[in-house]
């Protein structure tokens, strides 16, 4: 392989990573759940409203806590899947998990 297409694919692979890396950060994904939440609060009728909320840990800044009644779940999972073709690749995993996790634990409260 000439040298110029290795080159240009380790320039690639070095700018995928870093934009993986840039997407994952703290303030990134405070962003994206200040949008997330906002959008499940629009979403929710009035009495559900002030039982969303997300909090930041600000020790740990990755550390969110995500405060949501049962009935305010599925607003929720309304705002993520609205938001999920806006986010970057590594941002929309990220909260394609914390969906998963929230079923879960809807899950878990029904048994």
């Amino acid at each position: 392989m000439p040298v110029a297409i290795i080159n240009r694919m380790l320039k690639k692979l070095d700018d995928d990573v870093s934009g993986m890396q840039r997407d994952l950060q703290p303030e990134s994904i405070a962003r994206w759940y200040d949008a997330v939440v906002g959008e499940a609060r629009r979403l929710a009728p009035a009495h559900l409203r002030e039982r969303i909320s997300v909090r930041q840990d600000p020790v740990l800044p990755m550390r969110f806590s995500l405060d949501v009644s049962r009935r305010a779940v599925a607003y929720l999972a309304m705002a993520i899947d609205g938001s999920l073709e806006a986010m970057p690749y590594a941002t929309r995993l990220y909260f394609l998990r914390v969906q998963e996790a929230l079923a879960g634990e809807v899950d878990r409260s029904l048994a």
